[in-house]
């Protein structure tokens, strides 16, 4: 069933005065001014959609750090700095011959254990059955199995020993964590690399997915709570709101994101919410610190009225439009106009 029409307004087109002059300059007759034209606009209450427009930052959703975890010294920087990394693709290499060397040592000693394990269990299985036959005294057989378990724990220790030596020579080779965008190398080639703070090497910024962050302040929070307890805004269900980012230049952004986090505590230093969209990045177009306008859509304003701005005039006291009456004549009425919706108040 349609709607009927709430009332309609009325576009003024303004015609001026003619005036009929004759070759000797004199005015022979004065036309009488024509009806001014207008155009009637029929006006009606629906559901119209209403964006929310916020100023945010692109963010990468995981920046990480890539860091060196042996002291050393860095040998070489294997990748284009800003470049483009993948995934477990090297990114420096530290001089790794002292982690040859401890590798080296580390399975010596291993080697040596295993063969002082190897007599111990030698002489353990000689004196066990003597002392069953009650041939040699009983603190022997002892002593036999305490070496053994002594050997076999030192084995053990040894071998862990080597594993460390092999963990530390794979360290050597720095790998890329993320797939991403490499930052500037902060350690030159030559570079003494500790533990800790100084261990930072550079960074990484996987750029898909991204975010784009913004904050709402609370009079914001509060105010639009406040419209929807009065019906006078209805959010989309499930609170699914979706974002599109529109760039500096005012190109819109193919991809559109969703709301993924909503900070429930409000900042003491600037007084707003953190609100952070996840956006698809699949063509890098996006990077990290770039400021975006976030439009947030999927809100509605149940029966709002819609009028062209051409119909909206300014006054002494305000905003005002003519409305045709039921018998056809305009009549004066002043207006509060809301929000804009494309052309219209």
């Amino acid at each position: 069933m349609n709607k009927k029409p709430l009332f309609a307004i009325v576009t003024w087109i303004v015609s001026l005065p003619v005036f009929l002059i004759s070759c000797g300059g004199a005015v022979e007759e004065e036309a009488p001014p024509p009806p001014p034209l207008v155009t009637v606009h029929q006006v009606e209450a629906r559901d119209t959609p209403v964006t929310l427009v916020f100023v945010g930052k692109t963010k990468s959703s995981r920046r990480v750090e890539v860091r060196s975890r042996v002291e050393g010294f860095l040998e070489k920087r294997l990748y284009q700095e800003g470049s483009l990394v993948e995934e477990g693709q090297p990114l420096f290499r530290m001089d790794s011959r002292p982690f040859k060397a401890a590798l080296q040592a580390a399975e010596a000693e291993l080697a040596q254990q295993e063969a002082l394990l190897a007599t111990a269990e030698t002489n353990l299985k000689r004196v066990r059955p003597l002392a069953r036959q009650n041939a040699v005294a009983q603190k022997e057989l002892d002593d036999a199995l305490g070496r053994y378990r002594t050997a076999a724990a030192a084995v053990e220790a040894a071998r862990a020993k080597v594993t460390q030596a092999r963990l530390n020579l794979g360290y050597t080779l720095i790998k890329s964590p993320v797939t991403g965008a490499s930052s500037f190398a902060i350690k030159r080639e030559g570079a003494y690399i500790g533990i800790g703070t100084d261990s930072l090497l550079t960074y990484v910024a996987q750029l898909e997915p991204m975010w784009v962050e913004f904050s709402v302040s609370e009079n914001q929070t509060l105010k639009l709570q406040k419209q929807v307890r009065l019906g006078l805004l209805r959010e989309p269900p499930d609170g699914n709101f979706e974002v599109e980012v529109v760039m500096a230049d005012g190109s819109l952004y193919p991809h559109r994101g969703q709301i993924t986090f909503s900070d429930v505590a409000l900042s003491e230093m600037t007084g707003t919410f953190l609100i952070r969209a996840e956006v698809a990045n699949p063509d890098h177009e996006l990077r990290p610190g770039q400021f975006v306008r976030a439009n947030i859509k999927g809100a509605v304003r149940p029966n709002a009225i819609l009028v062209p701005q051409r119909a909206v005039q300014q006054g002494a006291k305000g905003s005002f439009v003519w409305v045709i009456d039921e018998n056809g004549k305009a009549e004066f009425r002043p207006v509060e106009v809301g929000p804009w919706y494309e052309d219209q108040w």
